[in-house]
């Protein structure tokens, strides 16, 4: 009788995390709006926690500062690699050509939209043709795909091993793919964004990408392939818990800084700009995404996941590099909280449109596809 009771206690522990974990993502949509307001009526703790120091990392040119930001995106980063079951992804080795193609897309079709929206800032009356928007709009382009395209993706049926592929592989060449994003968005700004950029992008752009993106996700993907798979059923649930916390803590970090200055120095064109901005980068990256698997005539739950993996970037990432990089402009951040929230509300358009289509199993999460 006392060994039943154990197995029961135990099966009921086990139950618990995956429970709570549901419970937390179904009010992640309210609760990500909620760290915003969070960061705009009390932002002074926020303020005090960015200040923390945290040490500091040898990087080529120079130590860099290890803030609360860069740490928490880390663990992001390791717990969503820690999820990636690493050997369902040796099917694409044998058909990568949506792998790359995707891949490719993700680097040079924000990069596209960039270099459109500074023809249009042209237009502008500032005498640094909007470089400060441009700047945050740069280091959204130049990150890899984010995490939560897996979830987006598995909800509108998409091929889940493709997305899982196209997030891991962006993540990987991020080294060489973010100081290339900089670069060409250093030659379409002006003044010290311009040298700013391109002193990111050739001095400590790779490193800055190995260390604080693709370290984290080497790092998931050894101690997955390490971990018995009992250890990993019981102890994910409650490291998503966690990570998803980490995720609410970031947004509010980074955004208790611009909203302070925003508060103190009311602009509400800027603000309007930016978000428009964003938009338009945004909802451009998924059309060209969709465009893109059509052209090759990609089944239906291939299309979803490009069109996912080309429209969702890692913005906490790039807001932690704006936050650290640019502490005197904290307006570069503007279009990056806003791209943040753009590209979850499209990923709820595109799950809807998407996944409505015929052909496709609702929430398949695994790349089958039902052929028409």
């Amino acid at each position: 009788m006392p060994a039943v009771t154990t197995a029961h206690c135990g099966a009921s522990e086990r139950g618990r995390g995956p429970r709570l974990l549901a419970g937390a993502q179904r009010r992640l949509t309210w609760a990500m709006p909620a760290a915003y307001v969070a960061a705009a009526l009390l932002p002074q703790p926020g303020r005090w926690a960015r200040g923390l120091p945290c040490g500091a990392l040898p990087l080529p040119g120079g130590h860099t500062a290890l803030t609360p930001q860069a740490l928490l995106l880390c663990y992001v980063l390791f717990t969503a690699a820690l999820q990636v079951p690493a050997r369902e992804l040796s099917v694409l080795l044998r058909r990568p050509g949506l792998l790359l193609a995707g891949t490719a897309a993700n680097t040079a079709l924000p990069l596209l939209v960039l270099v459109l929206l500074a023809g249009a800032f042209t237009l502008l009356p500032d005498a640094d043709r909007g470089s400060g928007l441009l700047t945050g709009l740069a280091l959204i382009a130049a990150m890899p795909v984010a995490g939560g395209a897996t979830v987006w993706g598995g909800r509108a049926g998409g091929n889940q091993t493709l997305v899982v592929g196209l997030v891991l592989a962006s993540t990987l060449l991020s080294p060489l793919t973010i100081p290339l994003t900089l670069a060409g968005a250093a030659a379409v700004t002006c003044g010290g964004y311009a040298l700013a950029l391109g002193r990111l992008a050739h001095l400590a752009g790779g490193a800055v990408a190995a260390a604080g993106v693709v370290a984290p996700c080497l790092a998931g993907l050894a101690v997955r392939a390490v971990l018995p798979a009992r250890t990993a059923a019981r102890a994910l649930p409650w490291l998503k818990l966690l990570a998803l916390a980490a995720a609410l803590a970031l947004t509010y970090l980074n955004a208790a800084g611009a909203f302070t200055d925003l508060i103190a120095r009311p602009r509400p064109a800027l603000l309007l700009l930016s978000t428009a901005a964003a938009a338009v980068m945004c909802a451009a990256s998924f059309a060209l995404g969709w465009c893109l698997a059509r052209a090759l005539k990609a089944a239906p739950a291939d299309t979803v996941a490009l069109t996912f993996t080309s429209g969702m970037n890692n913005s906490s990432a790039g807001a932690v590099l704006a936050t650290t990089r640019f502490p005197a402009h904290p307006h570069v951040l503007l279009p990056i909280l806003a791209y943040s929230v753009l590209q979850k509300l499209l990923a709820g358009l595109a799950d809807g449109a998407l996944s409505g289509r015929p052909g496709r199993r609702r929430g398949g999460g695994g790349g089958a596809v039902v052929r028409r």
